[in-house]
């Protein structure tokens, strides 16, 4: 009866701990940035981009919003690389007048939500839903797209 009792108190004592065991969502998202780390990009959390426009909050889902990008080199003086695409239920919306949506960005999935460039880098906005054959096509796409883009 001793020994029940003292293996029912060390199960007590142990319990509040598996809070802090990740859950299979958080190791497959922990998964995914490491194979994104490894294979040359850089995750960030970031607002949508358009996120300020009525039409773009209105169809944001819930949930973290996750930035998967490479770095870019330094534009050469005079270059500007800036751009912002969000895509709705038709298809992507330019948000900065004038640039055309790269073609490898045309080619991703439904699951990306944006996609951006700017002077440091070229990168998609998701919510991380895939798995690592995603994470490999957006790692192509966007070593396809900082080829072609300037600088």
């Amino acid at each position: 009866m001793k020994y029940l009792l003292i293996l029912f108190i060390i199960a007590l004592a142990l319990a509040p701990l598996t809070h802090f065991l990740p859950s299979k969502r958080q190791r497959k998202v922990a998964g995914l940035r490491e194979y994104a780390a490894v294979h040359g990009l850089f995750v960030e959390f970031r607002k949508l981009p358009g996120s300020e426009r009525e039409a773009v909050r209105a169809r944001t889902p819930r949930g973290d919003i996750i930035y998967y990008g490479k770095r870019l080199p330094p534009p050469r003086r005079g270059e500007a690389r800036r751009g912002r695409w969000v895509r709705d239920s038709v298809g992507w919306v330019n948000l900065d007048q004038g640039l055309a949506l790269p073609d490898p960005v045309a080619e991703l999935a439904d699951m990306i939500l944006a996609a951006s460039v700017d002077d440091g880098s070229c990168g998609i906005y998701w919510q991380e839903s895939g798995s690592e054959q995603e994470v490999e096509q957006i790692r192509q796409v966007l070593e396809a797209w900082s080829a072609k883009l300037p600088g």
